[in-house]
């Protein structure tokens, strides 16, 4: 049985129901898609749907200090992300997971995984827009629960200690931080910095993440600690290394790959230079990378306040052309999740031993 009815635009979309369940279906790229999985951002979140007609530039700083660090760490945290810093939270978090390759256990798993070498494009792009779904729609929301699925589905195929894990999730908390204060176009409101804390501490916790600290500045600690006893050169740290590096290339034009890769390299620490066996990065280069960093965000200072959130839509990816119009978080992974109802026809992408390669990170 079908229908239409407008959308979220005012347009018309033809919609479905199952004969099994009775429940409304939207079409989708790999089969039908439940309605209720189809968000409409103004009704989700009230609070960015009404900007003023001027508001200053300082407008999301200003709310976000009326708001409660804990209480509304996710909303906190998808102000700060997706609408005052998204190009920042996406290179910061870009670094972040680089800096887990360069932990010999963590490597050892992704290359164990392959999908750094059979489908590095996919595996980027699953990443990035999993937890851009976390953003953009809570950890609690019906897209949020679901992407924790796929999550927890990939990462239970390995064994992967808690340290491990733990770590992986204090880079998401920490390097995003770290990199604004020192090169966003302003410094973080201390409720920011909470929020963030709290939305991947609630992430954790839904990932079945054992020992989270509850103070931030403990989970800092251990954090220095646990890079000071575990980062060291290993081969797969090196191997992983690489392959992403050739894919942060791969992205532009053949004639600046040589120039983007020094770049990307000259942006690493030394430690980090040293765990990837890559050569010392040059202070000049290390210097002008980051001034040009900073002179966009002087230019971004001068920007009008952004109105809509730039989250699923505005990731960059090139694994799921058009997302997120015909997709739901169960299609995104190495392995997605396919419910009974969507396994009419079969899935146009090959899993498992028929992709070559196992699940990803």
């Amino acid at each position: 049985m079908t229908a239409t009815s407008p959308d979220a635009t005012g347009e018309r979309t033809t919609t479905s129901s199952s004969s099994s369940t009775g429940k409304k279906t939207l079409p989708g790229v790999f089969g039908p898609i439940p309605a209720e999985l189809v968000v409409d951002p103004d009704r989700a979140h009230p609070l960015t749907a009404d900007v003023p007609l001027k508001p200053g530039r300082m407008y999301w700083r200003d709310l976000v200090a009326t708001l409660d660090p804990v209480a509304d760490a996710a909303e906190i945290h998808r102000i700060t992300a997706a609408f005052e810093f998204p190009w920042d939270y996406q290179r910061a978090l870009e670094l972040a997971l680089y800096r887990t390759y360069c932990v010999p256990s963590v490597s050892a798993v992704l290359s164990e995984a392959g999908n750094f070498r059979d489908a590095p494009q996919q595996r980027y792009d699953d990443t990035a827009l999993l937890m851009a779904e976390l953003v953009e729609h809570g950890y609690d929301s019906m897209r949020g629960k679901e992407s924790l699925r796929v999550i927890n589905r990939q990462h239970a195929m390995y064994d992967i200690t808690n340290d491990d894990m733990l770590y992986v999730l204090s880079t998401f908390v920490f390097e995003p931080l770290e990199w604004i204060d020192a090169h966003g176009w302003r410094r973080l409101h201390p409720n920011e910095r909470l929020a963030a804390f709290h939305f991947y501490r609630g992430v954790g916790q839904r990932m079945n993440i054992a020992d989270i600290p509850e103070d931030m500045a403990e989970f800092r600690r251990w954090r220095d600690s646990y890079e000071a006893r575990e980062f060291r050169y290993a081969d797969t740290n090196n191997e992983i290394g690489n392959y992403t590096l050739d894919l942060m290339c791969s992205w532009y034009p053949e004639a600046v790959r040589p120039v983007v890769r020094k770049v990307v390299q000259s942006l690493i620490d030394d430690d980090m230079a040293r765990a990837f066996g890559f050569p010392a990065p040059s202070p000049a280069l290390r210097s002008a990378g980051y001034a040009a960093v900073r002179a966009r965000s002087r230019l971004i200072r001068w920007f009008p306040v952004r109105r809509k959130a730039y989250g699923t839509e505005g990731t960059e990816n090139r694994t799921y052309p058009g997302y997120p119009t015909g997709y739901r978080p169960a299609d995104l992974g190495a392995h997605p999740i396919m419910p009974r109802d969507r396994q009419v026809g079969g899935c146009p992408v090959p899993h498992g031993a028929a992709a070559g390669g196992a699940g990803a990170r």
